[in-house]
């Protein structure tokens, strides 16, 4: 009964999207269906202009952001890149894709899985992406596409300058030493260990090259390139673009560090562990640790926290720009008038808050990142405070675009809100990270209140909700605890506020897990 089920419930989904893709030829020439722009920025935090930051300077997402609205309560699947990613661009959450670490692969989980770029193609889109998109999926999932996704080796860089080695270095040396490693055969991990060997993987680099020495640079100049070929096309495009920085390492051209004083620049005030929070919700930022540059225990010198900050910021900057260059060439172009841009951060990245560093956790700096749309026609410069998940992404754009949005998504369409900015549709957003094989913490954000739950058991199985094991819990009270200094859990005071959560969470992810519909998915 069970396999029937699951074939019924399988043609069942393939008919709906054979339903979506039988347009008739006319509907998908240029002018019926809107363009859409998809840019995602790795690693990026709020940090920007029109989140209210003053520190760092963002003139072109601020821009952008000037001409549609600005997501104010927005947050990630899963604080780390693959995961997060992989939820955006199927709309379904961590549990659903069994993508919750780096090295999963989704079509092997999920081998019918149809991606947002794959939805588009089968409606008569002109698909293609470039950068890091689908981190999670094998060579960016070429099913994705109607022009084969390019590689960084496979861009244009600056006159003078290849590409850049191992993680983006234009430093001569490094680019040496790994042109040596590669002629004795090292690959991937060993090519690792021997540049940490020769000390060759700093965590920052600073030169005064341009812009397109690096990916990112690259990456937006044929991204400009794509808009100026496929905006002459007689069908809609959907041109994703992934650029790479402020991830690590934080390399950017010297122009950019230069914007900032690094004597100016400030330490977290509260570098400790929350009071009365698990030792499991943080971690030991091992991939801050990787770089030869960085202590393999205990906490950064205050002098290369600041380098770390300064690093980022400029990193920030640098890619700013760069979206910059691409939103100026859709108005060059006059493309603005028929195509939606989203931009958002995969997620957000700890800058020394709880001694952290990284991502990798269920805390308000690792969840928490920027989502922005500007919709042709709709609200422009405007802020919307209503909570949304990034797994509202996928069910907003196909709803602007008259399709037929997929009932199995698991987020929800935010153009009730794009049209109206004041209104509020929902009040939560949900994310999750594991530790170790048989520990996954489910976190609830409320406008006030952040609880996590730690649940203990195989989170592989569906049933981990119905009889929970809850091995620890975290209350977080936003408007007295901005910093997350306390976990207000056993807190008398706040008992009646932890029971109503913890219920309304237990209760949306059981449901969430029992929805027939997403049966065809489970591995």
């Amino acid at each position: 009964m069970k396999t029937l089920r699951s074939l019924i419930l399988f043609v069942f989904i393939a008919l709906t999207f054979a339903a979506s893709a039988g347009q008739p030829a006319d509907k998908n020439k240029k002018g019926n269906r809107p363009n859409i722009l998809f840019i995602v920025v790795d690693d990026l935090k709020p940090v920007l202009g029109c989140y209210g930051n003053t520190d760092v300077k963002t003139s072109g997402i601020d821009k952008l952001a000037s001409k549609g609205v600005v997501f104010d309560n927005s947050y990630c699947q899963q604080a780390v890149c693959a995961p997060s990613r992989i939820s955006v661009f199927t709309g379904m959450r961590p549990d659903r894709t069994k993508v919750r670490d780096l090295h999963t692969d989704m079509r092997k989980m999920n081998p019918d899985i149809v991606t947002l770029p794959q939805f588009f193609k089968r409606n008569g889109y002109e698909t293609v992406g470039l950068g890091k998109l689908m981190h999670g999926a094998r060579g960016n999932d070429p099913r994705s596409w109607t022009i084969p996704y390019k590689t960084d080796e496979e861009l244009k860089y600056a006159e003078g300058y290849s590409v850049p080695a191992s993680k983006g270095y234009q430093n001569p040396d490094i680019i040496a030493a790994v042109k040596e490693g590669r002629k004795q055969n090292l690959k991937g991990k060993k090519l690792m260990a021997y540049l940490k060997s020769m000390n060759m993987l700093p965590s920052t680099e600073c030169r005064d090259v341009p812009d397109d020495a690096y990916s990112d640079g690259a990456i937006a100049n044929a991204g400009i390139e794509l808009l100026e070929k496929l905006g002459k096309g007689d069908k809609p495009f959907f041109i994703a673009l992934g650029f790479h920085k402020p991830h690590l390492p934080f390399v950017a051209p010297k122009k950019y560090w230069d914007m900032y004083d690094r004597n100016k620049i400030s330490t977290n005030p509260f570098q400790q562990h929350a009071k009365n929070s698990p030792n499991y919700a943080y971690q030991n930022w091992g991939e801050l640790r990787n770089y030869t540059d960085i202590p393999k225990k205990g906490p950064l010198p205050v002098d290369k926290q600041k380098e770390m900050i300064h690093g980022y910021w400029a990193s920030a900057s640098y890619v700013d720009a760069q979206v910059g260059k691409v939103i100026d060439k859709v108005e060059e172009l006059g493309l603005d008038k028929n195509t939606i841009i989203v931009l958002w951060g995969d997620h957000g990245w700890h800058l020394g808050d709880h001694g952290l560093w990284c991502k990798h956790t269920n805390f308000e700096q690792a969840t928490k990142a920027p989502m922005i749309f500007v919709v042709p026609g709709m609200a422009k410069g405007k802020h919307v405070s209503t909570m949304a998940e990034f797994v509202d992404i996928f069910p907003t754009l196909v709803d602007y675009t008259g399709l037929k949005v997929p009932n199995y998504l698991e987020g929800k369409s935010l153009m009730p809100v794009i049209k109206n900015p004041k209104i509020q549709t929902q009040d939560y957003a949900i994310s999750q990270f594991f530790r170790g094989k048989d520990t996954m913490g489910y976190s609830m954000r409320t406008k006030r209140y952040r609880i996590t739950l730690w649940l203990k058991g195989d989170y592989n199985k569906e049933d981990l909700f119905r009889d929970p094991v809850i091995d620890a819990i975290e209350l977080y009270d936003y408007q007295k605890d901005p910093q997350e200094t306390v976990s207000l859990e056993n807190d008398p005071a706040y008992a009646k506020v932890v029971s109503k959560l913890k219920n309304k969470l237990l209760r949306l992810m059981n449901e969430e897990a029992n929805k027939a519909e997403r049966t065809f998915l489970k591995n």
